[in-house]
């Protein structure tokens, strides 16, 4: 057994133990504050300690098998039934066991002759009788106490042991599904940055080989960052830049591309590839070759936030294909609803003539 799953035992087992002991002794301490002065037999002190066991046995036949049984299945009458049987159990079977253990003391016999009917006699039956019945309704009260104590917190347990094994089971799901999304996105990428680098090796151009390098720049952090939740925002800034830099290669000079940042990213975490699908559609229909075009991108921190704009010239041969805009756009706004929700705001927007995006992030956890 590794030594975190025998602490993870050992520690339930001593806290039984501790709560017992104090559930045991606290009404001694409290109502015998005298307790060296206070004395009682020996056949009183063995019907306690027998009632004791008792308790301690019922209290984990009714956790352990009562409710995993009946309860958890409301199968309220048997539940009902049992827990009377053992009420009924309780109030006699320890008594006559301590009858047997210690025998109480018994009265002197009366001397021959002499009325066994006096009034001293009687008087101490009578409260031997109430002092019976006042300890039946006692133990009575304590033992439902325990039943009572035992159910709330094994259905209590149950509860946020179901809680938990739900919210697994979600975050089971929700990793899963992250993994699905971006499993999506890198053939996605490396399908319309491939098409680019053929493009340049058809025509023989001395771009080719430095498109190569960047592109192998590109699928290293992929490779090796995407891995991760996240990621410093300085290395997805620096993805960034190789990826406009991999763009421009095949670009003319028809196409200005202004990529600024403002204040400092190096302590922020960001999670990976979760601007590139606004960059890489930027250049799929932002870009001409017959005129000019521009692309504007822009990233601002502000302490946690996170502020990420970007705009195109809608390029009018293009612009019956902005209603598609591809798996990328769609899976990075699934991705910031899952990684982010409730803690970012994406506006996109088409205006004027150019296309906008407005992306802001809290990353605070």
């Amino acid at each position: 057994m590794s030594p975190i799953r025998h602490k993870k035992t050992l520690v339930p087992i001593i806290a039984h133990v501790a709560a017992w002991i104090c559930f045991f002794t606290l009404p001694y301490l409290v109502f015998f504050p005298g307790l060296r002065e206070f004395s009682m037999s020996n056949h009183m002190l063995t019907i306690i300690i027998c009632n004791n066991i008792f308790l301690v046995f019922f209290y984990y036949l009714n956790t352990q098998i009562l409710i995993p049984r009946f309860l958890v299945n409301e199968k309220w009458v048997p539940y009902i039934l049992s827990i009377i049987a053992c009420l009924i159990f309780f109030l006699y079977i320890p008594r006559q066991i301590a009858l047997l253990i210690v025998p109480p003391e018994t009265i002197p016999s009366p001397p021959a002759g002499l009325d066994i009917r006096n009034p001293g006699t009687e008087r101490h039956r009578l409260m031997r009788a109430r002092r019976r019945n006042g300890n039946d309704y006692f133990n009575t009260a304590v033992f439902l106490l325990v039943m009572t104590v035992g159910t709330c917190i094994t259905v209590v347990q149950r509860w946020l042991n179901t809680e938990q094994n739900r919210k697994e089971t979600e975050n089971e799901k929700l990793n899963t599904e992250l993994s699905f999304l971006k499993s999506q996105i890198n053939p996605h990428f490396f399908f319309n940055t491939l098409n680019n680098i053929y493009s340049l090796a058809i025509v023989r151009s001395e771009k080719t080989a430095p498109a190569v390098m960047k592109l192998s720049a590109i699928m290293r952090y992929i490779l090796t960052e995407t891995e991760r939740n996240l990621v410093p925002l300085d290395n997805e800034v620096e993805f960034i830049h190789n990826y406009i830099d991999l763009q421009q290669v095949r670009l003319t000079d028809k196409v200005q591309v202004d990529f600024t940042i403002t204040a400092n990213t190096g302590e922020l975490l960001i999670a990976p590839l979760i601007f590139i699908p606004f960059v890489e559609n930027a250049f799929k229909y932002g870009v001409s070759t017959k005129e000019k075009s521009s692309i504007t991108i822009k990233l601002e921190t502000d302490g946690s936030n996170i502020k990420f704009t970007a705009s195109n010239f809608i390029v009018q041969s293009e612009n019956t294909m902005l209603e598609n805009t591809g798996i990328g756009i769609n899976n990075v706004k699934r991705r910031l609803e899952l990684l982010y929700p409730g803690k970012h705001s994406l506006v996109v927007k088409e205006e004027n003539g150019f296309y906008f995006v407005n992306l802001q992030i809290n990353t605070r956890s």
